[in-house]
Parts: C-alpha cells; structure tokens; sequence
C-alpha cells in the first residue's frame, strides 16, 4: 500500500522554501535596479524619438497609398476613388504596423524589468 501524500511532502511546503522565494525575489529586484543605474532612465528625447517614429510609420503608408491613389485616379479613371481607398489601406497598415511595433516595445521593456515572468 502506498501512503497518501501529505501536505509536507510538496516542494513549497518544505523549511526555508519561502526564505528561497523571497531571496529569489530580492535578487531579481536588485539586479533591477543595477540595471536601471546602469542604463539610465528614458529621457525626455528618447521619449519624443519614439513618438516620431509611431508618427511616421503611420504618416509613410498612409501618403504612399495616397499618391498611388492620385496616378491612379488620373491615369484610370473610374466611379471609384482610388485616391481615397488606397489612402485609408495606408492608414490602416501604419496603424497596424505602428501598432505591433509599440507592442512588441511593451513586451520587451516588461521582461527587461522582470514583469513577464508572472
């Protein structure tokens, strides 16, 4: 016969297992803050840096689908505005593409902070 498992036999239940969690912890918060000394804080020019690049990876697209649009329209001529359609497809995949670019940013920052292991 073989004995039920009892509560102590669990790897957390263990003596000094909380004591490893919370160095664990502490050390993950120091090397944090190493880090964050080390590099720096984000200052206000990375800041706008990034937003002129959110900017124009909107803005490119979004003018490019735009002038397709126009030599279209002139050379094709049609009951359908292509300047008006290919403008909204470039405004739609700047947003898209600026959105995954962000994203992927977040993430990146998160796991260099530690908070992607949750």
């Amino acid at each position: 016969m073989t004995e039920p498992d009892r509560p102590n036999d669990r790897p957390e239940d263990r003596p000094g297992a909380t004591h490893d969690r919370l160095a664990s912890q502490v050390a993950g918060q120091a090397a944090r803050k190493i880090k964050a000394r080390r590099d720096g804080a984000p200052g206000v020019w990375s800041g706008l840096g990034m937003m002129g690049l959110v900017g124009w990876s909107i803005v490119v697209p979004t003018l490019l689908g735009a002038a397709l649009g126009l030599w279209l329209d002139q050379h094709y001529g049609d009951r359908h505005s292509w300047t008006l359609a290919l403008l909204m497809a470039g405004l739609t995949l700047g947003c898209l593409n600026a959105w995954h670019w962000v994203a992927k940013e977040d993430r990146a920052m998160h796991e260099d902070s530690g908070h992607g292991d949750a």
